[in-house]
Order: C-alpha cells, then structure tokens, then sequence
C-alpha cells in the first residue's frame, strides 16, 4: 500500500503539473501575454511545481527535512542525471544567454543558500529574502524578453500555440478547470508522495533527509526529466539545457523560500538544516551549479563524454548517501577513492579540454 501511495502520488504530481503549465499558458495567451513571457515563467514554475507542492506538504506534516532534501536533491538530480541523459541521447547546444546570466544566477542562488544554511536554520527572514529575489528574478525575465527579438518571440510561439478558434481550450472557464484541477491533483499528490516517503524511513532506517535527497527528489524530478529528454530527442537541445538550469533556480528561490515562510506562518522557526547537509549536499550542489560554468562555456556544447561524467557522479552520489546512511564498512574505501583519484583525474581533464576547446564570446 506504501508503494502504491508513492506511485499514485507520482502520477498525480506529474499530471497535476502538465495540467497547470497547459491550462495556465492557454490563459496567458487569451490574455494577451506573449509566448516568450510564458514559456519563461509559467513553464519554469510548473515544471518545479512538484518540488513546491511537497515542499508545503512536508512543512505541514512537520517534515522538514523532507522539504530541504526534495528542494537539494533536485538540484542535484536536474544537473548531474537530466543532463547527463540527455548529452548522451545527442550533444546538448548551450545558449549564450545561459553562460552569461542564467547559470550566473543558478549558481548566486545556490551560494546564497549555502550562507543561509549555516547557523542550522531557514527562518522567516530568510524565506522572505529568498522569495522577493524569486519576485525580482521573475521580473525582470518579463522585462527582459519584451525586448527579445522576434526570432526568440516565434521560437516560443512555436511551443506554445493558442487553441484554435472554437475549441475547448480557447474558453476561458476549460482554462481555469485545467488549473483548478493541476493544483488540486499537487496537492493530493504531495500528501500521498509524503507519507508514504515517511514510511519508507522509518522501514529502510535512513533519514527524512536521505529519502528527500534521492527518492523524493528523482520523483519530483520527472517533469524536468520528460522535458529535457524529448527537447533532446527534438533536437531541441538549448530548451533541454535552459528548462534545467532555470528549474534548479526555481527550486532555490521558489520551493524553499515558500516552505521557510510556509513554515513560520504555521508556528515552527523554519526549517533545520541538519549538520549533514550543511557539511556535505549543500557543498555537493553548489559544486555541481559551479561546474556547470567551464563545461558549458567550452565550445558552448555538453558533449556524450561530459554527459557520461554528469551520469557516473550521480551514481557515485548516491551510492554514498546509501552507505553514509548504512554507515557500510565500504564507506572509507569508497570516499577515499573517491578524494584522492576520481575528483582529481576529472578535474584534470576538464581543465586539459577547456584549454583546447574555444570560450563562447559570442552568440
């Protein structure tokens, strides 16, 4: 019945979410709001509605853990998994506004989260602070991609086609069921996802963190991961690296910044920041963000090879919150594999590819 909740509320996550981004996009288009706006901001919020939906519901259910671990761990799973997918499936174009100001900004808010961290805690202020950047960041996407030329307004407009005249999606009242139904479904989605990642805790003996940072966040993930792997199979392949990078500063600002004032308003301090996360995933994130800038501006390409790197970390990752969680005997041996020959020889290459390959400068 655990699994069954999970699946359920999988299921329900991903389609609550499809239903939001379609139903909301419909609705910004029959109000006159360009497609660029939308695909920049609607999308960007429904593909990380999952991670915001469990992120309430696990303040509510006094799970915070749940929450910072989901947020984490998605960042995480978004760069290292989704990436690496999808460079395998063919080598990923970087666009030079990424390089210049998105990934930039991923990586800002990832430190920022880092700093918040330290004193063990995500209080009101912090919350607030991170939210009114979401505000900002947001808006100036708006401002922004006014000024876009009309190459970028048709490519949106190519994803994102007003309903033909007369049909059901055209009307407005369809529109908003579509919404209505999306969030009810993320709502009844991150319950189920919740509680049933709550039992499988306390069964497996890890922790509400271990569980947010790898089962939770991969299945909160999964919009991301349909969306970057059919863009890539598209051909698509800047709207597969963009749809990352502008999720994982969702996650940040968005998912946490609700959670920490969610969970004030409710009568809790915030949310804690276990030791672990902050000696060890926080870093972990704010590395992957930081890698992000030398493999994307070499030749403005992730190639099948850096993909492949992307996906063998991933693992290794997981593999080590396992044995740290089972406190395995492996769990030396492997780290220190890890410290002293891994890290090391990756580092080398990228830094030998980087000194070969050209530095985008330009579009």
């Amino acid at each position: 019945m655990t699994l069954l909740m999970f699946v359920a509320g999988l299921l329900a996550l991903i389609l609550g979410a499809e239903l939001l981004v379609r139903g909301a996009s419909k609705l910004a288009l029959s109000l006159g709001i360009s497609p660029l706006v939308v695909g920049l901001t609607v999308v960007s919020f429904g593909t990380s509605a999952p991670e915001v939906a469990v992120g309430i519901g696990a303040v509510l259910e006094g799970k915070t853990d749940l929450a910072l671990g989901n947020a984490i761990g998605s960042n995480i799973f978004n760069v290292l998994f989704i990436l690496g997918i999808s460079a395998l499936i063919t080598p990923l174009i970087v666009n030079i506004q990424l390089i210049r100001q998105e990934v930039p900004i991923m990586l800002g808010a990832s430190l920022l989260l880092l700093l918040f961290s330290f004193d063990g805690r995500l209080g009101l202020s912090d919350g607030v602070v991170l939210l009114s950047l979401m505000v900002v960041y947001t808006s100036f996407l708006v401002w922004q991609s006014r000024r876009q030329g009309q190459a970028a307004q048709d490519e949106y407009a190519g994803e994102f086609v007003p309903a033909a005249k007369g049909g059901w999606l055209n009307r407005m009242p369809a529109q908003l069921l579509l919404i209505a139904v999306g969030l009810a479904l993320l709502v009844l989605g991150s319950d189920w996802l919740v509680q049933a990642s709550v039992v499988f805790a306390k069964s497996l003996g890890v922790s509400d963190l271990v569980i947010g940072l790898t089962i939770v966040a991969a299945g909160t993930s999964m919009p991301e991961v349909a969306t970057s792997v059919m863009a890539a199979i598209k051909g698509e392949r800047d709207i597969a690296v963009g749809n990352v990078v502008g999720s994982n500063t969702f996650n940040i600002l968005g998912s946490l910044g609700i959670a920490s004032v969610v969970g004030a308003a409710t009568g809790s301090p915030g949310l804690d920041v276990p030791a672990s996360a902050i000696n060890f995933d926080l870093w972990v994130m704010s590395v992957v963000a930081l890698a992000c800038v030398p493999v994307f501006m070499t030749g403005r390409e992730i190639a099948r090879w850096e993909g492949a790197v992307f996906l063998g970390y991933y693992v290794a990752y997981v593999a080590y919150l396992v044995l740290a969680a089972q406190k395995h005997d492996a769990l030396a041996a492997f780290s220190g594999a890890m410290l002293s020959f891994v890290l090391p020889l990756t580092v080398i290459t990228l830094v030998a590819v980087g000194l070969r390959k050209p530095v985008a400068t330009s579009p």
